[in-house]
């Protein structure tokens, strides 16, 4: 009996800590015992009405628009409601009710009767309204403060397109969405992830046009993330995607709205993640890697040339160093003779063979590239230039380095740059080296064995469930039409099969007749 007493009292003592008191002193007493009295946190306490009632108002500065809270909150409830006017008003209504229905003019009101969720209010920038007597608070929707302003993505530049691009607020991001499609179809679903951080992220999809399953399967994905912290959309990319020991991205990542809201029109489903800019895209494929929003905004005759440039420099990014490293070292035979000499020539005074020459230049050449990204940005592309020119050409210079191998290393990195995703470009920048060490080794057997163990596994991965590699394994013809080439907007019918299983027709195939050819077909009938 005692145990089970002790037990009792624990529990209910666990509950009274989470339940508002009707105390104000004490609320106030709480909230700064449990946030450390942080200075950052702003009560500010007044009285209003005919009785005098004692109310607080709390918010975070940083976090907090503090102009609403001055026009919409506090003016609202001691300018605009004078004494004589709020106990005329308040007049059959407690105080409670009538603060939150008549006296408050901010757009988004709710009432919360736990801590857990007060403080979450207060911490996300909310405003909570305490009002002596009652066990629940107000909140108001006041979430501001200092954000960066919609800015042209650094990461996907466009010629002809769009400038604008995601910010790090996740508000403002859904809405450069749906400023793009009107659409009531356009559904959007919000949770709350990490134990500490509490981020706020979003699932947006087009009802009837995504796959429900894929759909699903993503909300199942994220409901079952259990962590303190999520801090970059990076985390919920590695934490839901299918395979997490593979070299190649599946899920896509963008910083581009009208990038978003294509492949939401194509039935994918997108990630927005409070506190970064690049939204999540899923399912995805191998080609979207090499797809650019500005495709689409060029006539089918460039964007295909283009998209075919695109693929001649993913190859030559991957290939070149290693069939060099193999053909100078193995297979000296398959090369002109004139050439042979020349390069045989150039080789002469380097004491090293091909295969250590590749890998000094190509970790070199990632070196000065890393050191471009993390140096401040007013010198960083300067130092990155003059030092592959001046290593470069001290190399060569030295006799360390042949020229031939400056030149193949050169266009392997500027062909790298080619690749439109990020992600993609740093899979071939890894792929290259195990090229360079298969040539080195088993010369071009080696780069056809790495070559088809790559191809199996890409055949292998899904993206919530969709094949990798569609639509050409399996082989979709439809679908086909904007992949290596991209067919005339005219041809394009429908989306995606084996995406979007829901409604799939995108346009007519149909000529539609004009009024007048229709009313010559009937006059002469």
């Amino acid at each position: 009996m005692g145990t089970n007493s002790a037990h009792n009292n624990n529990t209910n003592q666990t509950q009274v800590k989470h339940l508002i008191d009707p105390r104000l002193s004490e609320n106030l007493q709480y909230i700064r015992t449990q946030l450390g009295n942080s200075p950052d946190i702003t009560v500010r306490q007044f009285e209003v009405g005919g009785s005098l009632t004692q109310v607080a108002v709390v918010y975070t500065n940083g976090v907090t628009d503090k102009k609403s809270v001055n026009e919409f909150i506090l003016h609202s409830l001691m300018i605009d409601t004078a004494k004589e006017t709020f106990d005329r008003l308040a007049a059959g209504k407690s105080m409670f009710d009538f603060v939150h229905k008549n006296a408050l003019t901010v757009g988004e009101v709710k009432t919360l009767s736990s801590w857990d969720g007060a403080i979450l209010s207060i911490l996300s920038g909310d405003t909570a309204i305490f009002i002596d007597g009652y066990t629940e608070v107000i909140a108001c929707g006041t979430r501001g403060g200092e954000l960066r302003s919609v800015t042209e993505p650094s990461s996907q530049l466009v010629i002809r397109g769009p400038k604008d691009g995601f910010n790090e607020s996740i508000g403002t991001n859904v809405s450069l969405v749906r400023r793009r499609i009107k659409s009531s179809q356009l559904w959007l679903e919000t949770m709350t992830i990490g134990r500490m951080t509490q981020t706020d992220v979003a699932i947006m999809y087009i009802k009837g046009v995504a796959n429900d399953k894929i759909v699903q399967e993503v909300k199942k994905r994220l409901n079952e993330i259990d962590m303190d912290s999520i801090l970059e959309s990076g985390y919920i990319e590695q934490l839901i995607e299918d395979n997490s020991y593979t070299i190649f991205p599946t899920i896509y990542n963008t910083e581009r709205p009208d990038t978003v809201a294509g492949n939401l029109l194509e039935g994918r489903v997108a990630i927005f993640v409070d506190g970064t800019p690049f939204v999540l895209i899923a399912p995805v494929t191998f080609f979207m890697y090499l797809q650019a929003s500005e495709d689409y905004y060029q006539r089918f005759e460039v964007a295909t040339a283009i998209r075919i440039l695109r693929y001649g420099a993913l190859l030559i990014s991957l290939f070149v160093p290693s069939i060099y490293v193999a053909s100078i070292t193995y297979h000296q035979e398959m090369i002109p003779t004139q050439l042979l000499v020349s390069l045989m020539g150039q080789k002469e005074s380097v004491p090293f063979p091909a295969f250590v020459e590749a890998i000094m230049m190509e970790v070199i050449f990632e070196i000065l590239r890393e050191a471009g990204i993390r140096m401040p940005r007013a010198i960083g592309q300067a130092v990155s230039i003059v030092g592959a020119l001046v290593l470069g050409q001290a190399a060569v210079e030295a006799g360390i380095i042949s020229p031939v191998m400056v030149i193949v290393v050169a266009l392997t990195g500027i062909s790298s740059f080619a690749t439109p995703s990020y992600s993609m470009a740093l899979s071939i920048r890894l792929l290259r080296f195990a090229m360079i060490f298969a040539a080195g080794f088993l010369g071009f057997y080696g780069i056809a064995i790495i070559s088809i163990m790559i191809l199996a596994h890409m055949c292998g991965l899904r993206s919530f469930g969709i094949p990798y590699m569609s639509p050409l394994g399996p082989f979709v013809l439809e679908d086909n039409k904007d992949n290596l080439f991209r067919f005339p907007l005219k041809l394009y019918f429908s989306r995606p099969h084996l995406i979007s299983q829901s409604n799939i027709v995108r346009k007519n195939d149909g000529i539609s007749k004009s009024p007048h050819k229709e009313q010559n077909g009937a006059d002469k009938q």
